[in-house]
């Protein structure tokens, strides 16, 4: 049986490179961070943007990055601080605590007062959502 001479390598498609991708991420936040922090247009703009994002994971359209064969030891350490924090925001929201004892989302209410920190807020988002979709 003879073999094929030529070797075929399939190329990621155009808007599925980073040259591309970082762009409409940084566009997406910049529209994003332009609105007031809970507001209707905020609430409309994030379910929007999210539902895009989970149709995208959901759909084969964009293409899978393999996952970690396993995580490393120090993940549980990296949840710790996420667990606290989960537990944390979800008794003080629960509980209503109000001004006397806050959520950590209402603590950082002053900080995305400038659309600038709103803005990279939304990024950031943004960008550990699309990682998640391309796993």
């Amino acid at each position: 049986m003879e073999q094929p001479h030529e070797l075929t390598v399939e190329a990621p498609r155009v808007w599925d490179r980073p040259a591309v991708a970082v762009p409409v991420l940084v566009c997406l936040s910049l529209v994003g961070g332009r609105f007031a922090s809970f507001s209707t247009e905020a609430n409309l703009y994030t379910l929007g943007t999210g539902g895009a994002l989970i149709w995208l994971g959901l759909s084969n359209r964009v293409p899978r990055r393999p996952a970690p064969y396993r995580l490393g030891a120090g993940a549980a350490w990296w949840a710790l601080p996420v667990v606290v924090f989960g537990v944390f925001e979800g008794a003080t929201f629960v509980l209503a605590a109000g001004d006397d004892f806050p959520t950590f989302s209402r603590l950082a209410d002053p900080l995305l007062e400038d659309r600038l920190i709103r803005s990279a807020a939304w990024l950031a988002w943004l960008s550990a959502f699309w990682g998640l979709v391309r796993r």
